[in-house]
Order: structure tokens, then sequence, then C-alpha cells
């Protein structure tokens, strides 16, 4: 019996497989990501902030708030605008927050928003802040 044959037979097959195990890992990342988004324009009127996008989490066994910062230069400070409770059940949802800021902090025109989804997880007699998903976007306040 001729080895080619046989070669050939054990190379066909072995493509065949790394084939199937390379498609495997596609079907895996199928799954909804967790991720959040920070709407384009942020509104500020009496004294408060409004930023909104969406969300989408999993897997948390505590509870989960979306929450967010914006800055604008060339200040260095950033303020903290609210959290929301989230809901991590792999769907999209939308998320708004609200906060007030000092007089004269905050003026229309381009920003930077940070946005985080976080968990606070219980470790043992320790409660964590567990991190799902972080966005960094530059945004345009306008009044009203």
């Amino acid at each position: 019996m001729s080895v080619r044959p046989v070669l050939g037979a054990v190379t066909g097959a072995a493509l065949l497989l790394l084939g199937s195990v390379a498609a495997a890992p596609s079907a895996v990342s199928a799954a909804p990501a967790e991720t959040v988004t920070v709407d384009s324009v942020g509104r500020m009127a009496d004294g408060s902030v409004t930023l909104s996008g969406t969300y989408r989490c999993t897997d948390a066994t505590g509870p989960v708030y979306v929450s967010s910062a914006v800055q604008q230069d060339p200040s260095a400070y950033s303020y903290s605008v609210g959290g929301t409770r989230a809901v991590c059940d792999g769907r999209a949802h939308r998320w708004e927050n609200t906060g007030s800021v000092p007089d004269g902090a905050l003026k229309a025109g381009p920003a930077h928003v940070e946005a985080t989804i976080m968990e606070m997880r219980s470790e043992g007699i320790l409660v964590l802040p567990h991190f799902h998903a972080v966005q960094r976007q530059a945004i345009t306040l306008v009044q009203g």
C-alpha cells in the first residue's frame, strides 16, 4: 500500500478538523458583549447636567450602576453626574444621569464624558467594585 493516499486522507481530515475548530470561537463570540455608550449631546439647565446613552451587561451577582462624569478643558476637574441602577440581563437598555455642578464650572461646548458600568460585588466581608464596561467619549454640552 502506498503512503501517499494515506497521507492525503490524514491531511484532509486534519484540515477539516482545524476548520471546524476555527469556526467554533465565532459562535461563542456571538454572545452580546458588555458595553456602555454615551450620547453625543449632554444637556445643561438650572445648574444641573444630564448625560445619557445605552448599556448592556450580564452575569451580575450584586447591585450594578451606570455612573458618569463630565470634564471640560482646560480644567482638570471631573464632575460626577449621578448614577442609574442597571439591569444586567444581556439586553440593551437606556441610561440617563442628572447631577448638579458648581455654578460656572461648565459651559456650552465640547466636553469629555466617562461612563462606567460598575457592580458592587461581595468578596467575603468586603464589598468591592467590579467593572463591566467603561466608555470615554467627546460630547457637546448644550443649554436646555
